[in-house]
């Protein structure tokens, strides 16, 4: 499989069925229950900076963020990015990464929250931020919760990462 077999493109409502079936197959029926489950239950994602990844018209990864409010900071949720078995560890996550937080830093967003594996966003600017500050609506790993300042957005005027603090809720949760 070469890069150029792969198409990305904005998420559209069409995609939503293949969506939530590899979003299943990935992380379960226990995916509901966690924190940045709960947040989502709040409200709709933004299709604008939502990615998928299609082969042969077949959805094989897929990229959403939620918009949300860290006390009353607004930033968004990334996730879940989440590739189809069998097409893991082609650098697919990285290009859907990329894309969604150069079209969300575009839109004029300054800051991304999300819960995950440090190795893997650490490449991407994430760094741990303090879950004692930053209250998730459900238990998460501290080590788990990452946030960054998206790429161009450094000069957007907002709290440093290390000052977050508040309640994380879906904008339409205000």
């Amino acid at each position: 499989m070469l890069q150029s077999e792969l198409t990305y493109t904005q998420e559209t409502c069409a995609h939503d069925a293949e969506i939530e079936e590899i979003n299943a197959l990935a992380f379960g029926p226990g995916r509901f229950v966690r924190a940045a489950a709960r947040i989502r239950e709040g409200g709709a994602h933004d299709r604008d900076l939502s990615f998928v990844a299609l082969h042969g018209g077949r959805l094989i990864g897929s990229i959403r963020m939620t918009p949300i409010a860290i006390g009353t900071t607004p930033a968004l949720l990334l996730g879940p990015l989440v590739v189809r078995d069998g097409w893991k560890s082609r650098g697919i996550g990285r290009i859907l990464m990329n894309q969604s937080m150069e079209a969300s830093a575009k839109a004029g967003h300054r800051l991304s929250l999300l819960v995950g594996d440090a190795p893997y966003y650490n490449a991407f600017g994430f760094v741990k931020v303090d879950a004692n500050k930053v209250i998730m609506p459900a238990p998460v790993n501290p080590e788990r919760l990452l946030a960054c300042i998206l790429p161009g957005a450094e000069t957007l005027s907002g709290p440093a990462l290390n000052e977050l603090a508040g309640q994380v809720k879906h904008l339409n949760q205000l």
